[in-house]
């Protein structure tokens, strides 16, 4: 798959002006999204992330049409699961809903910039050494492993990271927010408001899940583009997603489990295919091992698919059994 430079062009000139326009709208006037808002950004990136992927079948054929939905797919299931964690900084920081809208933008911008650095190390990595495979394999097969003992859609623990420790300990800060201003004058002194420390918070938090979900792309697609374009896609509905199931992700409770199987399918996908593309000397002899099966898109899209459907409708059954004890029990207590 060739793309002209003036393609990559144009899909970053589309995706700063989108961040632009979103920034105007919250910049005039920090709010809380309506439910109605939301809904219809999250559907507009939807349909954008379905035309675009209807685009590379016409234009490049349906091989790399269903790696760019297996990548999205993945990397958007992904992102749900860091709004565990997203929910838990802004509540841990007391951010006013009114400015969470914000403070969510410039995270998903951070993400983005860092996601493209991790792209361009990947691309290399990848065009220079066939090994990295087995590397991006084992990342993901711990990544799974640790999914399943980290529980099933308990509140995700957080904890503060040393960037983080760091800067509550070295910048002089506020700790009343002033807006959404990053800095305030006190007394003739310049100090940092709680917002910047939570930019901080969910910038580095996410440069973390770019570690796990950047090898889980690159093993359904070797293409920098449509990597690029999945992960695009996965971020930028994600501040109104946060708004719009802030209650429902908490019912999810499966998703960890989900999770696990597809990074964990990828994972040996990916050690799979560097076996069948083998050059390390140590393992057959340095020669490829051809009678390995290479998994294809279909059979990995598939799999993604249908775990995530039956992921979710199981977590939205067994809460809606635990509901439904939780309120049989309190008429009982009650008497």
């Amino acid at each position: 798959m060739t793309i002209e430079p003036w393609v990559w062009v144009a899909t970053v000139g589309v995706l700063v002006a989108i961040l632009v326009a979103d920034v105007l709208i919250i910049g005039r006037r920090p709010h809380e999204p309506s439910m109605r808002e939301s809904v219809s950004w999250i559907a507009l990136y939807v349909t954008l992330a379905v035309i675009f992927g209807i685009g590379v079948w016409f234009l490049a054929g349906g091989q790399y049409a269903g790696e760019f939905f297996a990548g999205w797919l993945t990397e958007y299931s992904l992102s749900v699961d860091n709004l565990f964690v997203f929910l838990v900084i802004l509540t841990r920081f007391g951010v006013p809903r009114k400015y969470q809208q914000t403070a969510l933008l410039i995270g998903i911008i951070l993400a983005l910039v860092m996601r493209g650095f991790f792209i361009a190390i990947g691309a290399a990595a990848i065009s220079a050494f066939a090994w990295v495979f087995y590397i991006f394999g084992a990342i993901l097969i711990y990544t799974a492993i640790q999914f399943v003992r980290g529980g099933t859609g308990e509140e995700s623990e957080y904890k503060e990271n040393a960037v983080i420790r760091w800067a509550k300990k070295n910048l002089p800060a506020t700790d009343s927010y002033n807006g959404v201003k990053l800095t305030i004058v006190e007394n003739g002194k310049r100090l940092v408001t709680p917002m910047l420390l939570v930019m901080i918070a969910l910038g580095t938090t996410d440069l973390l899940f770019a570690l796990d979900s950047i090898p889980a792309i690159y093993g359904l697609t070797k293409e920098p583009y449509l990597v690029f374009a999945a992960n695009v896609f996965a971020l930028m509905g994600l501040r109104q997603l946060y708004f719009l199931i802030g209650g429902l992700v908490t019912r999810l409770v499966y998703l960890p489990i989900g999770l696990a199987v597809i990074l964990g399918f990828i994972g040996v996908k990916l050690i799979l295919h560097a076996l069948h593309e083998n050059n390390l000397p140590f393992v057959n002899g340095g020669d490829p091992m051809h009678s390995v099966p290479d998994i294809g898109i279909a059979v990995s899209l598939g799999v993604i698919v249908g775990t995530l459907l039956i992921t979710t409708v199981a977590s939205l059954l067994k809460s809606r059994n635990t509901a439904q004890k939780k309120d049989d029990e309190e008429p009982a207590q009650t008497h």
